[in-house]
Order: C-alpha cells, then structure tokens, then sequence
C-alpha cells in the first residue's frame, strides 16, 4: 500500500482532506458532555394519597404495584419510598441494553393492570410515570421585590413549567411550590354548632360547583318556522372565593339558610405548602430541571436558558430569573481545559519531534499528520453516536503520542537511510517503508488488540470504558492508515536529498547533541551488550522487578474515580424526628449564614421540605455554589477543603442547634448517585421493622468506630412519634356511625380532601377542603371534631376514638421486594472505598439474616472490581494472539508481553510514590486504582509492547539472515534505539500537562496522567535493556523452526549484506572480548 502512495501523493491528499472535512463537521454535530451517558433506563412512578402514613401508603398502593413489576423484561433492581407526606414512589431501574421504549409500554401496561386495585383517592390523583433522572441538571429561580410568592409559584406551573417540559432533552421539571387552588378551611366548631359534618360541606360542593352542559336554543330536529339556534350557557362552575362562599349546606323553608362561609373560610390558597426555596436568604420561587435519560447536559442547560431568555420578555414586572445552580458550567469548563492540555501536548510533542530529527521538514511531517488522525478520530466518534466528553479528549491527548509514533517511525527511518545510503528521498522512501511496514502494521495490530477488550466491559463502568477504548481504536486505526499512506507520500515529496553523515555536520544544540546522543547510543550498547551475557543474573532482578510491582499494587487504595471540584457543593439538613418545617427554616437560615460567610463561596441556594433522602418538615438541602476557579487559586478554597470547612463550623458554631448539615463534594457522575457509600440494609427473613431498625443502627455504630468511615448516618427520615386512634368499632357500630364515615371525617379534616375543580384565569386548578389550622394543632382538638351518628347527629370523634401516642414509621423502604434501610457515608482521605466496601460487606455477613445491596457509585464499583483481573488477563491474551498470528510463531509473542510488568511497575510505583510525597508534605490528594488507573494502565501495556515490537521485529528479520541471536538483538537495540527515545519522549511530554493540571476536571487529568507518564518513563527506561534479553532468552528456550525460519526468510527486506552491516555497526562500542561473546553465540 505505501507503494501506492509514494508513487501517487495527490491521491494520499485528497483521501487526508476528505478525513479532515468529515472530522470538521463532525466536531460542529457532536454533543458535549463530561462523562459518556451511563444512566441506565429508570422510570418513577410516583403515587399521591393525602394523609396516609408511610406504612399506609406502602401496604395499600406501593406494595400492590411492586408485586406487579416483578417479571418485567430487562428489570434490573426496583426500589421503594413512602413517606408520611403521603407520598410515594417505585424506581425501576433496568439493564443498559434494555430498549427504553419497550420498557416504558411494559411498564404502562403493568401499571395498568393494578390501577383499579388502588384506593380511590390515589386513583383520584392518578400515578405519574417519569423517565428522568433523579439528580438535578440545574435550578431557575424566580425572584420579584413586590410580586407575592404564591402568586409567582402559580405563574411559573402555567407559564414556566409546561415550556420547560417541552424543551428537547428534559427529563422532568419540580417546582418547590405550588399553583393555586381554593382552600376551604372548615372550623370545627362551627360545623358542629349547626349540627354539619364535613361529608356534608364537600357533599354540597360537589353538587353546586359543577359544570352545566345546557345544549343550544333550536337545534335539530326543530319546529317548521324556526328561525334562530344559539348555544345555552348556564352558570355552574364556581370561580372566585365569593362564589364558593355562597354554597348552601342546609337550607330550610323559612330561608334561614346555612351557608358555606358560616362555617368556613374560604381563600386563593396554594394547592402544597410543604416546600419553599431561599437564593442568599431571599424567598424565591424555584424550579429544578431533571435530565432525561438520554438527555445530554450542555445542550439541555442552553436551551433550558433560551427558552427562559424568551419567556422572561412576558415576566409580569418586576420578575426576574436566574440559574444558581448549573452543572453544565462545570462540563463546558472541563472540556475547555482537556481542549487546553491537548493543544500543550501537540506543542511539547512538536519541540521533541524536532530536536531528534534537527530538520523542520521532518518535524512537519509528523504534524501534519497528527490532527488528521485526531480529526478522523472525531468522524468516528460520530459516527458511533457518541459524545465529546472527558474520556473521549483524554483519550485524544494519549493518542497523540501513539500517533505521532507511527509518523516519527517512518520519517526516522528514511532519515537513517538517506544519511547512511545517500539515496534520494523517493528511494529511501520506498526502502523504509519495506522495513518498517510490518512494524507499523504489528504495533497497530496490537494497540487495537490491547484496548478492544475495554468495550467489553459491562454495566455503567463498561459505557466509560467503551468511550475510550473505542476513539483509541479508531485514531490508532487512523493513524496506521496515514503512516502507509499520506506519511510516505509526504517524505517522498518534501525531503530533500542529503549527504552520508550529515549527522557530523550539524553545529550549534543539534551538534552538541547528536554528539552527546552518540556517545550515549554506545554506552547503551556496551550495557546491552553486558546484559547479555548476565542473563540468568537479570531473570532473577526482573522477577524481583514483578514482585515488587505486585507488591505495590496491593498497597493502592481502590475506588470508582477521583472526586473533582464542580463548583458547587450539596448541603445535608436533617432535624429531629416530628420538627416543624419553621424549626427547620431557622435551621436554613444559620446553614446560609455560615455558607456565605465562607471564603469561595459565591451564592447559597436552599430548599425547605425537601432532600434527596426524602421530603418532610424537618428535612431540608442546600446548593452551595463556588467561585469561579480562578478566582479560589488560594489554599483552602478548592471544593474539598471547603466541603470539610463548612462541616466543621455546622458542627461546632453552636449556630446549627436543631438538627445537623452535612456539606457533601458532589460525586464525579451525578447520574450514579449522591456520592460516598450507598447501600441498602434488606431484611431478608421478614424479621419486622424493629429489628431492621436495631440492625440498621448497630451497622452504623460499627462503621463509626472503624477509622476508614466518616459521616455515616442514615439516609431517609427516623421514625418519629405518631398520635394512634383507636376505633372503639362496638361504639361506633352502636351509635350508628360507620367506618367509612369516620375514615372519610379523618381524611379531609386532617390530610386535605380534593373535591373538584374551578376555573382560574383559563386554567381548571384544584378545590381542597380542609380543617382550619388552629382546630389540628392537638390531639385534643382532632378528638372535638364531629361526625354524623345514626340519628344525624353531629357527635365529636371522643365517643367513639381514642388517641395515644407511640413511635411509628415516618419512611418506609423496600429494595428488590424486601424491607430495607438506605444507609450513606463518606470514606475518610487516605482509605480506599474498595476496602470500606469489603468491610461493610463483612460487618453484614456477620448479622442473621440481613444483607446488603449496593446502590449509585457504590454499585458501579463493586460490580466491577470483579472484572479487571480478568480484563488484564484477556488483553495479554488477545495480544498474545494478534502478535502469534503476525509473526507465525507462538514463542517470539512471549518476549513482546514479557515488557508488559515493566510498564505496569512504572504505574504502580508512580501513583504509589505520589501518594508517598503526598502524605510527606500534608497535600490530601489520594491517588486510587480506578477506572483512570486502568485506562492508564491498559495504555502503558500497548506502548511497552510497541517499543519491544520495534525492536523485537528487527531482530528477527536479522536473525532470518544468518545472524545470531545476541547478534540480533544488539543490532537491532542499536538501530531502535533513537527512535524509541524519540517516540517515548513525544508521548512522555504529551502527557506532562494531565500529570500537571489544575482548575476544572484537574484532579481526572492528574490521575490518568500519573499512571502514563510513570508507566512509560519507567517502561521505556527498563525495556530498552531488557527487551534484547527476552528475545535472546526466548529464541534460545523455543529454537525456530524450519518453517518459521524460511517465513521469516522470505518476508525480509533486510539483505544478508545489510544485515551484517548493521551488525558491524552495533558492535562498534563493543571490546574485542564482547565481540567474541557475540560471535560465538548460536
């Protein structure tokens, strides 16, 4: 093929430009994001049943519609939450592969079967099915200095949530308010003065607040002579407070009617009081916007804020919007600063590229080359429907390297020949390609070989991996396609003819070091050479080698991947089991106190009623949102110092009294969780509530005293004390009145009862009639209300119920079909989550009948653990195989991969030696076998397999003249030498400003450039010694056969006499003793 294209550049070109225009576009189409889409398909059912307990809510509705999903195609763990808001929720979360559609019909016809099984009131209000993710994309705020909150609450669900729900990658949309409905608050007292229940009040509102259909005056059939027809409209919805107000409960033939507001009052109320939300202490109203499941972050936030920028122009005055909290800022940030890394890697690539070859000819080859792979690399990513995100641009710096590998190992190569043979470039072009083309074939052969076997991997974990390992593909792919192609071509029409030597005639830096070059070149010989003839000596030291990198490996903490600084924290607030949501807004106001008082801290957005662990008066959380990064350039003022600050001032300012706040560094993939430890504790043996709760707390206080765990608490609300009423039934029955009266009194007067509906400003919004306030505050005045006997008098609830209070359950869980608890925490720094997740799971073992069940993060990562011992194994032996297939031999592949540990030591004992320096100098940054450890790891694997290739493949052409094996191998270490230096050096430098990054997504580039930049420093430092030793131990343990000799023979380009050329030219740093070692060699 390089043939070809030697003799036809303009064909190489106009193949290049068409790479390049498809890579332009591609890049214009492509989505941004941080982290590929791991989500898996997960759809929320959420249930309404106003005024059950949790323990009603999972029992009647939740239980019911569990049961019902089990069996559904592709269901992968489903999990339960009710709480005594009356609220509840089934998740389900399904396998990757599962086709979301199908998933959904299943569901919905799943759903469906068991509607009618609910209670009436849930079937009322209907169960939601949504398909966005849980966690926040971003939060817009409504804010107005004369405009009344309510008011703007009912504006943003007519006029905001709809557009918003609309906008193309928008999962779902919270509003932490509520429309407008009309709350008819019934006084107790009153009703029984005039002997009334409240059956009768929402009796009478069903029957006078209605819609009439009149029909229309003369429509057909009609009387000869008609002459007109028009549309009868007849007065029967209710619309203003008035109107419901005149709503006759009783009327008697005198006219000394009982009215609706003889015994109510009647108001524009809010239809939900339980959330509110607070910018900077400043009452707002607040909207959080959730990704769909395929949603992508960036395109979703802008047009979530160009359709804001065009609805705000119909804002009533005074209104304005902002977006406090935004994750996408931090997305559009960290691809900007792997775009910066990857332009400072073409750069320091550029400057090695041209002091080793001292020629800007030779140095523009190779940059040419280099973004058209990358471009081609981009087609690809497109083409494959994927993104551009942090894997896919770590992945574009690391491929620089490789690919300017394959330029430099051309271009070098014909420079050698030039310099040596003097013949013209075309000449020398076609002579380099005959030598090095199987090289550039066998090293892509198994760089694609080492990195396919990560798109294997499964679950979330094997999304990222496929990212990565599949635009490493498709740019090395690219790049062995240039190096025949457009590379030769480029050598054959731009070099220009040089003399023999003209290395001696270079002066200044390039004569200094070329001088300095040589004279290394010899001693590196003289070492090889020694090395040699001390093989046995240095199988031992290699094995020593392997060990200690072994050794080294079991000392590395483990975890999922690096915590980043996003620019905004998440804060936890939990108070006292039964806290009133006032207690818990005075809590918020010390929280937002402390939070903006804090160096770095720009804005502090809060949410009463609400968290992510469940909803309720005394659960709260907070957004606190961070400078810009280059404004907290100061120490202490990263995410994570500050995360650690703020805990410590909630804990021991003596501000935060009722309760607790936990701020928490938001997890690097927000789509798998809060961050930290996740699990559930399950009761597998049905042992009840009590002993789960027992279970659950001795789990925790085992956790707390083991030094590996900080933070670990209960995720989700405690129980709490729950006034009980007890229904005398043999009373009740005596007196006439029955069950569902008394249930029907209980429901409304305390939990609200949804009647119907009434016209407002276009809109139909909800008419709920509840208890006055001031007649539910005490379980005395629950005990006055009244309700109808058998005789139709009003008798309070006392003559037939009593009331106690005891402990019940405020949040009731299930997971996978069995109660469980949902436990968080943190691992401190310095530990391994890997190793808190072992230990957790022990502690679990030990306790009958309970087990754990991983969720978020947590999952991902015990999940796939079990993987990566076997992922390194099958990319040794994919390799293995693609090397045996290249050569025709199954022994010359065993001194390839034997450079593998060398390269996997340089991993271990750069993130090793960082933790080490780390800890020395008091810096907290923890570097853990992750998933950049791996991506790392798998890359230094390829590499230290390419450098031995380039060697390796020489010698065996060498040897198939007649040469011996020593021989071989000493004439090729010589000649590979400058350009394995070279190309390790492109790729060592390219990585330099990963090892060295700062700002947004710095602490992902620090950990995948640790890993490559030790793997290959120390890789390339120990297999340029060692690599002529393996071939020699592997060509004398497994002697070629006839036929492996004869293949080699015939596929050569290496003449007998250049063979002993090259021979006689590695042996010119050798002694007289030396050479004769060599010789007699066989």
């Amino acid at each position: 093929m390089a043939k070809f294209f030697i003799d036809r550049p303009v064909f190489a070109w106009v193949i290049s430009i068409f790479i390049i225009l498809a890579g332009v576009l591609a890049i214009r189409k492509l989505p941004v994001s941080q982290y590929p889409s791991v989500a898996a398909p997960t759809f929320n059912l959420t249930a309404t049943y106003p005024g059950a307990s949790a323990q009603v809510m999972e029992d009647s509705v939740l239980a019911v519609i569990e049961r019902n999903m089990n069996g559904v195609e592709g269901l992968d763990y489903m999990s339960t939450s009710a709480d005594s808001s009356g609220s509840g929720s089934v998740t389900l979360t399904f396998t990757p592969d599962t086709d979301e559609d199908v998933a959904q019909l299943e569901v919905n016809n799943k759903l469906n079967e068991v509607l009618s099984s609910l209670p009436a009131t849930v079937q009322q209000y209907g169960v939601r099915i949504s398909k966005s993710r849980s966690n926040f994309l971003m939060v817009v705020a409504l804010s107005s200095q004369t405009q009344d909150l309510e008011e703007m609450a009912d504006y943003a669900k007519r006029n905001i949530v709809p557009e918003l729900q609309r906008v193309e990658g928008v999962g779902a949309v919270r509003l932490f308010a509520a429309e407008r409905a009309m709350r008819i608050w019934v006084d107790p007292q009153k009703l029984q003065n005039f002997n009334l229940s409240f059956a009768d009040v929402s009796a009478a509102i069903s029957a006078q607040n209605v819609q009439i259909s009149a029909g229309s005056l003369g429509s057909l059939p009609s009387v000869q002579g008609q002459t007109i027809t028009a549309t009868i409209t007849a007065e029967g919805q209710l619309s203003t407070p008035e109107e419901f107000g005149n709503i006759i409960l009783r009327s008697t033939t005198d006219g000394a009617n009982v009215y609706l507001r003889d015994v109510a009052k009647i108001e524009l109320g809010s239809e939900d009081y339980s959330a509110s939300t607070r910018l900077n202490g400043k009452p707002n109203v607040g909207m959080a916007v959730m990704l769909s499941n395929s949603g992508n972050a960036t395109a979703t936030a802008a047009l979530v804020k160009e359709r804001m920028a065009k609805l705000a122009q119909y804002f009533p005055s005074d209104v304005s919007w902002s977006a406090p909290y935004d994750t996408s800022t931090f997305v559009e940030i960290s691809i900007e600063q792997v775009v910066h890394t990857l332009v400072e890697a073409m750069v320091l690539v550029f400057i090695v590229m041209f002091v080793f070859l001292q020629n800007i000819r030779y140095t523009l080859i190779p940059t040419i080359v280099v973004p058209i792979s990358l471009l081609g690399g981009f087609a690809g990513i497109y083409y494959f429907g994927m993104s551009i995100n942090v894997l896919t641009m770590f992945a574009m710096v690391l491929v620089i390297g490789i690919v300017v590998d394959d330029a430099i190992v051309v271009v070098e190569n014909v420079e050698r020949i030039m310099s040596e043979e003097g013949l013209p470039p075309r000449e020398a072009t076609h002579k380099a390609m005959g030598q090095i083309s199987g090289a550039v074939v066998g090293i892509t052969a198994v760089l694609i070989s080492v990195f396919v076997p990560l798109a294997m991997f499964s679950g979330a974990t094997g999304k990222i991996y496929q990212q990565f390992a599949i635009t490493m593909v498709l740019s090395i792919a690219f790049s062995a396609f240039l190096a025949l192609s457009l590379t030769p071509a480029l050598c054959a029409s731009l070099l220009k003819p040089i003399g023999k030597g003209h290395h001696e005639e270079k002066t200044g830096f390039f004569g200094w070091f070329n001088r300095k070059f040589t004279a290394g070149n010899k001693r590196y010989e003289g070492w090889v050479a020694a090395l040699l003839h001390r093989a046995s000596r240095m199988l031992i030291v290699y094995l020593a080698l392997v060990a200690a990198a072994g050794l080294l490996y079991t000392r590395i903490p483990s975890s999922f991947l690096p915590s980043e600084d996003q620019g905004n924290l998440m804060v936890s607030i939990q108070l006292p089991a039964g806290a009133t949501k006032e207690r818990t807004d005075q809590t918020l106001l010390a929280v937002e106190q402390i939070a903006q008082n804090t160096p770095g801290v720009k804005d502090v957005f809060t949410v009463s009623g609400f968290s992510f662990s469940g909803s309720g008066q005394n659960m709260a959380m907070g957004f606190v949102i961070l400078k810009n990064w280059d404004e907290r350039k100061g120490a202490g003022e990263d995410a994570a110092s500050i995360t650690r600050k703020l805990t410590g001032t909630f804990m021991s300012s003596g501000l935060i009294r009722d309760g607790f706040a936990i701020a928490v560094n938001p997890p690097p993939i927000r789509e798998l969780g809060n961050g930290g430890l996740e699990f559930y504790l399950q009761d597998r043996n049905s042992q009840g509530h009590q002993a789960l709760l027992a279970a659950r707390n001795k789990l925790i206080a085992e956790m707390r005293k083991n030094p590996m765990f900080g933070d670990t608490r209960a995720a989700g609300l405690e129980d709490a004390p729950q006034l009980k009423l007890t229904i005398d039934r043999a009373a009740a029955a005596a007196q006439g009145i029955s069950m569902a009266s008394i249930r029907s009194t209980l429901g409304t007067a305390l939990g609200g009862a949804y009647v119907n509906d009434f016209p407002n400003n276009g809109r139909l919004q909800k008419v709920y009639v509840q208890a006055v306030p001031q007649a539910r505050m005490q379980a005395e005045q629950i005990l006055a209300i009244t309700v109808p006997n058998g005789q139709g008098v009003a008798v309070p609830l006392s003559t037939v119920v009593s009331a106690s209070w005891e402990a019940g359950v405020e949040q009731s869980t299930r997971f996978n079909g069995y109660p469980a608890m949902s436990i968080s925490g943190a691992v401190k720094p310095g530990f391994a989550s890997g190793d808190a997740i072992a230990e957790v799971e022990r502690i679990v073992s030990q306790m009958d009948g309970y087990s754990v069940e991983w969720a978020g993060e947590s999952r991902e990562q015990a999940s796939g653990s079990s993987q990566r011992t076997m992922l390194y194994g099958f990319v040794l032996l994919a390799t293995f195989l693609v090397l045996a297939a290249l050569y025709e031999s199954w022994s010359i592949p065993a001194a390839v991969l034997l450079v593998a540990p060398l390269g996997f030591l340089g991993v271990v004992l750069g993130v090793f030696g960082r933790n080490l320096f780390n800890g020395v100098f008091g810096i907290r940054e923890v570097f853990f076998n992750d998933i950049y450890f791996m991506v790392g790891m798998i890359t230094v694997i390829g590499l230290s397999a390419k450098n031995a290739i380039l060697i390796i493949e020489f010698a065996k052409d060498l040897q198939a003249q007649g040469k011996s094996a020593m021989e071989s191998a000493l004439a090729a270490a010589h000649l590979r030498f400058r350009p394995i230096l070279m190309t390790s050096f492109a790729f060592i430098l390219g990585v330099v400003p990963l090892y060295i990054a700062s700002g947004a997504s710095s602490a992902s580039q620090r950990a995948i450039g640790t890993a490559v930049f030790w793997g290959m420093s120390v890789g390339t430092l120990l297999s340029v010694f060692l690599v002529p030793l393996f071939y020699v131990l592997v060509r004398k343990l497994f002697k070629p056969s006839q036929h492996e000799t004869e293949m080699a023979a015939a596929h050569t380009n290496i003449s007998p006499e250049q063979a002993e050329f090259y021979v006689s030219a590695a042996e010119q740093g050798l002694s007289e003793e030396e050479k004769r070692d060599l010789h007699n060699d066989q």
